[in-house]
């Protein structure tokens, strides 16, 4: 089972975007863990992570996050502005497998 972290100011703007991940990935026969959770929450939860997803109005801690996650071999990526914006939960899976592909 892959886990994805979504990362926004509160936790709250991405749940939606989580059920729709959840809902492309139960769609694709993938076994997936989808999370959203506060900036101020990323260290509680980044255990067993598998890939970083950052919120478009939490893109300024990019740079900080890839800094810290990507060396225990955790990719960091922003999440584009108009899938976040439309919850284009297929979209932004794509991304996130992605990224775990591009690790490996």
């Amino acid at each position: 089972m892959k886990k994805i972290m979504l990362i926004c100011s509160a936790g709250m703007s991405s749940s939606l975007l989580v059920k729709k991940m959840l809902e492309a990935s139960s769609k694709r026969g993938l076994e997936t863990e989808v999370l959203a959770v506060a900036e101020a929450d990323v260290h509680k939860h980044v255990q067993n992570t598998d890939a970083v997803l950052l919120a478009p109005q939490v893109r300024f801690l990019a740079k900080n996050l890839k800094r810290k996650l990507e060396p225990q071999g955790i990719p960091v990526e922003i999440i584009d502005s108009i899938d976040f914006g439309t919850m284009d939960g297929d979209k932004v899976l794509d991304q996130a497998l992605h990224m775990m592909q591009a690790d490996n």
